[in-house]
């Protein structure tokens, strides 16, 4: 094969399961709704299963539910037969995966949901199936072709199970009101962990913070921003932050320096964050602003941290 003969077969690919997507995403109605709605309301967990490339898909849609507020887990259908089918309990809800619907090892896990009236959702392609019989919710994907042709090794049956797992995670997100700060209590490792911190974990506190009353002289404020080495000092009156004093502000004011107040040389209302804060909003605030130290306030003004650009990258946040 010539190197375009191969980018031909990609795009083909690509095309077929692009149009499989398409026909999925018209597809969508009531089902769709009753799926959301029996996840939503399950008083225990979401059972996830399936068999071969089926039960990838069901792993990783175990996986993002699991990760977005929705306590979910995977049961492997031939180990259900085995001892794991005690794994599943009343207030669950099964969602099983089969493109065919007739994959032998489902059996026992259909026979176990009917028997103890588990609900069950089925995502299939052939509604007249076992699987699609059985299900009290059925999921249809479209019978589309596989993107390897003759082959039929699933390909866009994959694709498009996973991409409706994705569509069911992302309804349950937004019908539960899932914000970043829930999904970072989910998510403290790795570069995601780092971008879900926020500001209050990585600031510095209390004795740290380089602070002056407005009527300090500028040699104590030296003094102190030289002691803090952050760069800066904040002017602080009854509590309250007012002012922020840098270099650059030093500069302006080179001439009879030692002669001024902190209130006189600081920059008023200076540019702040709150703890809440996402760390990664603050780098990106901290950028736009072209600002390497931030200060974190109280609800009424009143410094509580500082933040240096140098914290946000030690954790990881870029």
């Amino acid at each position: 094969m010539t190197p375009d003969d191969i980018i031909a077969v990609g795009r083909r690919v690509l095309a077929v399961e692009s149009e499989a997507l398409t026909q999925l995403a018209a597809s969508l109605g009531e089902p769709f709704t009753q799926a959301v709605d029996a996840l939503f309301r399950a008083k225990g967990r979401v059972i996830l299963t399936g068999i071969g490339k089926s039960g990838h898909v069901a792993r990783k849609i175990a996986a993002t539910l699991a990760s977005t507020g929705t306590t979910a887990m995977f049961v492997h259908a031939a180990e259900a037969s085995h001892g794991d089918l005690g794994m599943i309990g009343p207030g669950d809800v099964m969602l099983a995966l089969s493109k065919s619907g007739e994959a032998r090892e489902l059996a026992d896990l259909l026979a176990y949901a009917k028997r103890f009236a588990i609900p069950l959702i089925a995502m299939t392609a052939v509604a007249d199936s076992t699987l699609g019989r059985a299900a009290e919710i059925l999921l249809l994907i479209p019978d589309a072709p596989e993107g390897t042709g003759e082959v039929n090794a699933p390909t866009t049956s994959t694709t498009l199970q996973m991409a409706l797992g994705d569509a069911l995670a992302v309804a349950l997100i937004e019908r539960r009101g899932f914000t970043a700060s829930d999904f970072r209590l989910f998510h403290p490792g790795g570069k995601l962990g780092a971008m879900l911190r926020t500001v209050g974990d990585l600031m510095h506190k209390s004795g740290e913070l380089p602070l002056v009353a407005p009527t300090a002289s500028m040699a104590e404020a030296l003094l102190v921003m030289t002691e803090k080495r952050f760069g800066c000092v904040g002017v602080v009156d009854d509590g309250r932050l007012i002012g922020l004093i840098t270099d650059g502000d030093l500069r302006r004011h080179m001439e009879g320096l030692m002669g001024h107040s902190a209130v006189e040389v600081m920059t008023p209302h200076p540019l702040t964050a709150l703890a809440p804060t996402l760390a990664a909003e603050a780098l990106k605030l901290m950028n736009d602003r072209r600002i390497t130290v931030l200060f974190v306030v109280d609800d009424g003004g009143r410094p509580v941290g500082i933040l240096h650009v140098h914290d946000l990258l030690r954790a990881g946040v870029v």
